[in-house]
């Protein structure tokens, strides 16, 4: 079973804004003839990469709510220029929609067992993923989603 990891998405309103920021980074490395790949960078380096490589994902919460998720592919621990420890969490640019999971505010990252992530949205909940970010805030405020 793989493990996963949740981490809150600072400065997005929406999944839209978190999908538009990778898109942008990913155009900027690309015209800058860096490799293409999106990363997330962090002060603590996961020490349990092993069983976060093994179909892990590092999930999203935006605004009080875990909304999507991206597979991670690598945890590269790196030293910056001041002689810090940091991680990038190099991550599948695709964002896969999930269902919402309230979640109260944390810092930094913390495990995320398997069954305690929510779902994928499904073909069958799909007509949700269409939805207004709005409606859909509002509706799982309501305890309907």
């Amino acid at each position: 079973m793989s493990l996963n990891l949740i981490k809150l998405c600072v400065g997005c309103e929406s999944v839209e804004d978190l999908e538009e920021w990778i898109a942008l980074r990913l155009d900027q490395r690309r015209r800058a003839r860096e490799p293409v790949e999106q990363w997330h960078t962090t002060r603590m380096v996961p020490t349990r990469r092993a069983e976060l490589l093994d179909g892990g994902s590092l999930y999203w919460v935006i605004k009080g709510s875990v909304q999507c998720r991206q597979t991670l592919l690598d945890v590269r621990p790196f030293v910056d220029d001041e002689g810090i420890s940091r991680c990038h969490l190099v991550l599948h640019p695709e964002v896969m929609r999930t269902d919402w999971q309230p979640r109260r505010a944390f810092q930094g990252w913390r495990y995320l067992h398997a069954k305690e992530a929510p779902p994928d949205l499904g073909s069958a909940r799909g007509d949700i993923a269409e939805m207004p970010p709005k409606l859909r805030r509002e509706l799982a405020e309501l305890g309907l989603l």
